[in-house]
């Protein structure tokens, strides 16, 4: 391995020797920065300069690197797979432009039409700034932090063979940028880093696979005359730019200090405005069960003393509908107990709040 390389990069490196040793025939694309809507670099730098005027940034954001659009790295990945000759070979791919990572965010901040002061900072302990931007990204701090210590690294296509086997013209990295912003304004996003999940839910046990339901529940209902289709698309746009309607500030403030001592936090927002699917994110929630036009239950992922879950329910009723939200919560333990009757009081307030905007919002669209 070369020597100095950032422990991300080298572990890269050693993933890429191991598959090169085993008998499958192997093709190693080595690539900088991939930007495109949904990735971990794109969201990072997008949450940055959207989120902050004032960016303090460390020494090594003048390395050099050269970002390559995802079309682009999916062209390589098809066409090496057609081209025989590439066959246990390894490649450099990049896009059209060598950029340092702080010409980066200048050009992203440019094109937003935002000023953003940047700034060196005298302290270059990745931790720290990991964990900061962490606060206002929705990439947890772990994967910033081996992104950030890969910054450390002039990463920059010393091979460029690739192009003789593989007709490829790389975009530059501002088309790469309006490419990515396009997919989002059109809503079009299917995959993203912050979708991922956390480590202690990733096997999470789902409300009804437990042998015996949690006993702590919340329940809140409202007869209306909406239809169910009208009531579930609305419950369908909650959280994420839309907020959580008039309680909206407490939502974030749950999420702030849940990000705080390392959850998941609010910052990871929804994959698309207006549509849902099983295993999506809105905020720090995931959706468990869909059942289009009359159920959505939802899944919490912050950091709690037990498991909750919120569930959404409309029942016909012929002339009217029953829209009900059901809050549950499983623990064990003492803290827990404490915990969800410290929340009881704000219960009432939230969910009211919840319940009542989810109509509102349909007589508005």
């Amino acid at each position: 391995l070369t020597p100095g390389l950032s422990d991300h990069l080298s572990s890269r490196i050693r993933v890429a020797l191991t598959l090169r040793n085993s008998s499958i025939p192997v093709t190693v694309l080595r690539a900088a920065v991939i930007i495109g809507s949904g990735s971990a670099s794109y969201e990072i730098i997008h949450s940055l300069i959207t989120r902050l005027r004032v960016l303090p940034l460390p020494r090594f954001v003048d390395r050099q690197c050269q970002p390559i659009s995802i079309r682009d790295v999916l062209k390589y990945l098809v066409g090496v797979l057609e081209t025989p000759e590439t066959i246990g070979k390894s490649f450099d791919i990049g896009g059209a432009d060598v950029l340092t990572y702080r010409e980066m965010m200048e050009e992203f901040a440019h094109m937003l039409n935002r000023r953003v002061a940047m700034f060196h900072f005298p302290f270059n302990y990745i931790p720290a700034y990991a964990y900061v931007a962490s606060l206002v990204t929705p990439v947890p701090a772990p994967i910033i932090r081996s992104l950030m210590e890969g910054l450390r690294n002039n990463v920059v296509c010393r091979d460029v063979h690739i192009r003789g086997l593989v007709p490829v013209e790389p975009i530059s990295y501002r088309e790469a940028l309006v490419r990515a912003m396009d997919r989002e304004e059109q809503d079009q996003i299917r995959t993203r880093w912050a979708d991922a999940y956390p480590p202690a839910h990733e096997l999470a046990i789902k409300l009804r696979e437990m042998r015996k339901l949690p006993r702590f529940t919340a329940v809140y209902s409202l007869e209306t005359d909406q239809t169910a289709i009208s009531l579930f698309q609305s419950i369908c746009c909650i959280g994420g730019k839309e907020g959580w309607f008039q309680t909206n500030w407490m939502w974030r403030l749950r999420g702030f200090m849940d990000r705080l001592i390392g959850g998941v936090g609010i910052q990871r927002g929804r994959r698309s405005a207006a549509s849902l699917k099983i295993g999506d994110v809105i905020d720090f929630w995931r959706v468990e069960d869909l059942v289009s036009g009359r159920h959505l239950l939802l899944r919490a992922e912050m950091l709690l003393p037990g498991r909750a879950w919120l569930e959404f329910n409309i029942n016909d009723n012929g002339a009217t509908r029953t829209l009900q939200i059901k809050a549950w919560f499983h623990t064990r333990t003492l803290f827990g107990k404490l915990y969800w009757y410290a929340l009881v009081p704000f219960h009432g307030i939230v969910f009211k709040d919840l319940i009542k905007g989810i109509e509102k919002a349909v007589n508005k669209s």
